[in-house]
Formats: structure tokens, sequence, C-alpha cells
């Protein structure tokens, strides 16, 4: 963020007359996530079920 404030001067004005709204919201959304894992733990990860290869013919024939 250091290099947008001396690139852009107008971005540390309107930090200065509005306060920094992006780091703000970044502040806002980590609490969330805390409140929400500590209210709401994740499920532990499930093995995917593993696809089973179609059933070959069984009549004996060997393939063609």
């Amino acid at each position: 963020m250091w290099a947008a404030q001396h690139e852009a001067p107008i971005y540390s004005r309107l930090i200065q007359e509005r306060g920094d709204i992006p780091a703000q919201v970044r502040a806002v959304a980590e609490q969330t996530l805390r409140d929400l894992e500590r209210v709401m733990p994740a499920p532990l990860p499930r093995a995917m079920p593993t696809q089973q290869a179609p059933a070959l013919n069984s009549g004996g024939q060997g393939s063609l």
C-alpha cells in the first residue's frame, strides 16, 4: 500500500478524509471469519468416494 500512497497522492488525501476503507473491510472480514470458525468449526475432510469402473461384460467373450 506504501507504493499506492506515493504514486497517487489522491489516495493519501482520501484516506485522510474518509479513512482506509479497504483496511477496515479487511479487518471486519477477518474478524467475521474468526467468529465463524469459533461457533461453526469446519467439518473434517472426508475421503471422496472412488468411482467404480464400469462392469465388464461377463458373458465369457473377450474384447473385440
